[in-house]
């Protein structure tokens, strides 16, 4: 979920004066993430990783980009039509050649991932809908609802199909939560969720069954954990580390990017400090091999981003 837009007539968000965006690619072997793309004029946010493997897919300035990285680093607008501003909740169903894309209007809308026409999916317009999943056979579209322009209220897990319809509210405890996404087989839904919350907005990582049911914590941390993304064999993992006693996801930030393996949440396999936040890791950003994630950082002097 996004807080920098909740409905028609918000503005995308921006880099500050001498802010810059970097985007990185990591391997799970290990090593230093590589910088591939950085740029002062726009802030690109959420990668996803494109379905040839050859690049990403970004939001900036409420449009989406493709960031070519092979044969040459490139950046490119990709063209929609009926297509309000974007946020940064944008997911691939890459087998279909689909993507579905949260707007300001507060409603997901579906498009050909290449560009062209958009539909929208969803149409109670007293509610914003802000997408995370996909189920691996493209049937269903598991997002956060919230009433329209209240970010007080708790974020709360629906479903619907992928060709519109009646939402649906699967059982996911009682507290707010977060970035609802589908396991690779598609039994589970992870999610960051407050329901087991020591203090007001101490995220945990978990997940619920994709139909609705008891909830299994993954992980137990002192940090404010958000955004968990499986790799599409399964075996990793990424998600967002926020400090101590942060509230929801914001922006210009120090946080972690973590990668862990799926059987051992509570050891990390590498840990990447940056200045980013919002918009470092809000989607799916991992390869179709499972080799690689994306991510994205803010640096406001140009601060390095190093694995340790």
């Amino acid at each position: 979920m996004t807080e920098s837009a909740d409905g028609p007539g918000m503005m995308p968000r921006r880099l500050r004066p001498g802010q810059r965006t970097q985007v990185w690619v990591a391997e799970v072997s290990g090593g230093p993430p590589e910088l591939v793309y950085s740029t002062d004029t726009v802030l690109l946010e959420a990668p996803n990783w494109s379905p040839d493997g050859r690049g990403l897919l970004l939001n900036g300035d409420g449009l989406l980009w493709r960031l070519d990285l092979q044969p040459e680093v490139a950046l490119s607008q990709v063209p929609f039509r009926d297509l309000p501003p974007i946020n940064n909740d944008h997911v691939l169903d890459a087998a279909r050649g689909l993507i579905y894309l949260s707007a300001n209007d507060g409603h997901i809308y579906v498009a050909p991932v290449g560009g062209g026409t958009a539909t929208r999916v969803t149409h109670d317009s007293s509610r914003s809908h802000f997408l995370h999943g996909v189920s691996p056979d493209g049937a269903t579209l598991a997002f956060v609802e919230l009433p329209r322009g209240d970010f007080s209220a708790p974020g709360r897990l629906a479903t619907v199909s992928s060709g519109g319809g009646e939402t649906r509210y699967p059982q996911a405890g009682r507290c707010h939560l977060d970035g609802p996404e589908y396991s690779p087989g598609g039994a589970w839904l992870y999610l960051n969720t407050e329901e087991y919350a020591s203090r007001p907005g101490h995220a945990q990582l978990a997940r619920v069954p994709a139909q609705g049911g008891p909830m299994e914590r993954l992980v137990k941390s002192e940090s404010v954990d958000w955004f968990p993304h499986l790799s599409p064999d399964g075996e990793f993992a990424t998600y967002v580390s926020f400090p101590p006693a942060t509230l929801g996801h914001p922006a210009d930030v120090n946080v972690v990017v973590r990668l862990v393996r799926t059987a051992d949440w509570g050891h990390a396999v590498s840990h990447i400090p940056l200045f980013g936040g919002q918009g470092t890791l809000n989607v799916n950003s991992w390869s179709p091999d499972s080799r690689r994630f994306a991510f994205a950082s803010y640096p406001l002097q140009q601060n390095a981003v190093t694995a340790c």
